[in-house]
């Protein structure tokens, strides 16, 4: 195989990767993400994988790992920071650390009888990972979204979409929108259904509609196994997956390990 033509197939493998795995701002176990923040002074710990094929390969993390604090009332702080790889069908498998991804969630809207609660939730991408070997952007992204909710009984439906500034030789911004059904089955067990939509990132490239199906179970109060898979509708994408262990705690729980006497 020439060197240009490997050249090709890795890149296209790596771009696919950077907007789907490289933008990690759903809201777990789902691509769309939701208005709410983590409660003040609680934590989200994640340890998780995501996994995408196309026609040219494979690539995802394996694994990454977030952290989300709520720093006030309203206002959560966010953490990626993932182990990638990139397998294109005709090359090297390329494993290492990728992009880094920081982020800032406020709700300024609360959910009322009528109103849905809402929160911006910007994003950056901190290129961090070799965009040589596939597994970072080269370049800091950004994405500006707003996202929405409203609750009916044991239903919720949340959405929105944002905009990405995606900057780099052979990239464009592109714009991204979804939705997200779910229903809560029992106390502890949740499942659910999502549909989106993104514009093409690289000059050129396709529009891409999936849909995914999910679940959470809540194994105790602190632990919680999240999962989702799909695919494409209309676009590139043959196959993907999520599949996370959560933790939740707060700060009695730091606390609870500095007093010697507990």
């Amino acid at each position: 195989m020439r060197k240009t033509q490997h050249r090709y197939i890795v890149t296209s493998v790596a771009t696919l990767g950077l907007v789907l795995v490289g933008n990690l701002y759903g809201g777990p176990p789902f691509i769309t993400d939701d208005p709410e923040p983590v409660d003040y002074q609680h934590w989200e710990f994640y340890i998780a994988s995501m996994h995408f094929e196309t026609a040219d390969g494979w690539t995802g993390t394996a694994p990454h790992f977030e952290l989300n604090y709520g720093v006030i009332t309203n206002v959560q702080l966010h953490l990626i920071a993932p182990l990638t790889y990139n397998a294109p069908n005709d090359g090297p498998v390329q494993c290492g650390y990728g992009d880094t991804e920081l982020g800032v969630k406020f709700r300024f809207m609360q959910q009322t009888s009528v109103l849905p609660e809402a929160a911006i939730f910007p994003l950056l991408e901190v290129p961090s990972g070799s965009g040589a070997r596939g597994l970072g952007s080269r370049q800091c992204q950004a994405l500006l979204p707003v996202w929405f909710q409203k609750d009916f009984g044991k239903w919720t439906i949340y959405g929105g979409g944002g905009y990405w500034i995606n900057p780099g030789v052979g990239n464009q911004n592109w714009g991204f929108v979804g939705a997200v059904l779910q229903y809560q089955v029992r106390d502890n067990i949740l499942i659910g259904g999502e549909i989106n939509h993104s514009t093409p990132a690289e000059i050129g490239g396709r529009d891409d509609t999936t849909f995914n199906v999910g679940t959470v179970i809540d194994f105790t109060e602190h632990q919680h196994f999240l999962f989702s898979a799909g695919r494409s509708i209309d676009g590139p994408t043959d196959f993907q997956c999520y599949i996370a262990w959560q933790f939740t705690f707060d700060n009695s729980l730091f606390h609870f390990w500095s007093n010697p006497r507990h």
